[in-house]
């Protein structure tokens, strides 16, 4: 049989819909993404091997990530003006995550690098087993965790010229915290992707985001309460409104994803696709297909139909960045 996965999604909103905001026309379809930039050194081996064995692997790949850089790469596929403000390790990884970000017409201006030769770009060595599709993962934060808040602050004027700017949680809060607070200074709407999440994530994340993005795991993370299903979602999700969040968007797999806010709620309709080759980068490419709709004026329930359409093209193809869809294939 086939398998099939839906992408949908169900907001949860408690502002003016996107549509009705007057969006200053110079700052339409700019976007500024703060976040990490890691390298993906991904092994392929037949089985882990045990503490102190060493063992033959397949093969061995190289490939770019890191929840920031993929948003900002997907939205940078599609059309937007894209800046990435981030912290690379002067290292060979780093000159090359320059190269990449340049190839999708990233800006990479704020993209700065580490002094130290000791502190590396941040790393994600991956091992998969091929038996069983099974990996583990290490992650390195290195220079992703040396955002100073001068070089932040330098960014001010890049953010001001945005639309929307977009954070998650893999830098040191406080980096992404300088940053949605510039924003809010600067009439720059917010759109937070709180992963990896926490559960006792400050309050100030939640009345700097316009909208927040997460999924069941995250939700059930942030509030303590079990998501198995769309109602408990809901439930779950009016905890994270009544602690100032103006707008959730919960994606729940298979189940589809939802919208709510203290006036409205509505569900958008999944994507169904016959085969997943590999699901690596799929929300980030939904959270950089909703930023490039939203700052192209397009309301929240169309940038969400949008979102699904090419995060289930993404699915499709095996790898991250490269899996993700381009203009000229939508």
């Amino acid at each position: 049989g086939t398998a099939a996965t839906h992408f949908q999604s169900f907001i949860i909103s408690s502002t003016t819909p996107y549509q009705t905001l007057t969006m200053n026309e110079n700052k339409r379809d700019r976007i500024c993404v703060i976040g990490a930039c890691n390298v993906d050194l991904i092994t392929y081996v037949d089985r882990f091997p045990k503490p102190g064995e060493t063992i033959r692997g397949k093969s061995m790949k190289t490939g770019f990530g890191g929840k920031g850089a993929n948003q900002a790469v997907q939205a940078a596929k599609l059309g937007s003006k894209v800046s990435m403000i981030g912290k690379l390790g002067k290292d060979s990884y780093g000159v090359d995550t320059i190269k990449n970000f340049e190839k999708y017409g990233v800006d990479t201006k704020h993209v700065f690098t580490v002094e130290d030769p000791e502190i590396s770009s941040g790393l994600a060595p991956i091992t998969v087993d091929t038996s069983s599709g099974q990996n583990s993962i290490v992650i390195i934060g290195g220079a992703n965790e040396r955002l100073s808040q001068e070089e932040i602050e330098s960014c001010r004027s890049t953010i001001a010229s945005s639309s929307w700017l977009v954070a998650q949680l893999e830098l040191p809060q406080k980096s992404s915290l300088q940053a949605m607070r510039i924003a809010k200074e600067e009439k720059t709407k917010v759109i937070l992707n709180p992963t990896p999440a926490v559960s006792d994530l400050p309050q100030e994340f939640m009345e700097l985001s316009d909208i927040l993005v997460l999924n069941e795991t995250e939700l059930e993370m942030m509030t303590g309460k079990t998501v198995e299903n769309p109602k408990q979602a809901e439930e779950a999700a009016v905890l994270l409104l009544s602690k100032g969040v103006q707008t959730l968007i919960v994606t729940l797999g298979a189940e589809g994803a939802l919208c709510i806010s203290k006036e409205e709620k509505f569900s958008v309709a999944g994507v169904k696709v016959d085969k997943v080759v590999d699901t690596t980068g799929a929300g980030d490419s939904f959270i950089g297909s909703l930023v490039f709709h939203l700052s192209n004026g397009k309301s929240l329930k169309e940038s969400i139909e949008f979102g699904n359409r090419i995060a289930a093209m993404s699915v499709q193809k095996e790898g991250t960045q490269s899996s993700y869809p381009d203009s000229s294939q939508i």
